[in-house]
């Protein structure tokens, strides 16, 4: 096919939307797409981000969170929650984290809303 850009499209380049940038391996979220940054990079650069795969991310301090509970981005702190209200679904927590973790491994997903 002539019109096949990314046949996988695990990887795509977003622009990042960050004061003072990102940094490899931290979460980002643009519009509707969410990823994890392959590289470091300033605001308004182009940075190839990870768009699905099973990523340790920051999570909100003091919340433990447990294997099969739905994630959500925070975007004002970056960092992982379990709050939906006004914050962005990123996936499912793949390995349980406790309170005193600052990480939490995250499946990338775009899960349906329970039921559906």
């Amino acid at each position: 096919m002539r019109n096949c850009i990314r046949p996988d499209a695990r990887s795509i380049p977003m622009v990042v939307p960050y004061a003072g940038g990102i940094l490899s391996g931290q979460g980002m979220l643009v519009g509707a797409f969410f990823g994890v940054a392959a590289s470091d990079a300033a605001q308004n650069a182009s940075v190839d981000c990870e768009t699905r795969g099973e990523f340790e991310l920051t999570k909100e301090p003091a919340l433990a969170i447990s294997q099969g509970v739905r994630v959500f981005w925070d975007n004002t702190n970056r960092r992982i929650t379990t709050t939906a209200t006004g914050n962005f679904q990123v996936g499912l927590c793949t390995v349980a984290a406790l309170a005193a973790d600052a990480t939490v491994r995250v499946m990338l997903a775009r899960v349906p809303a329970s039921g559906a």
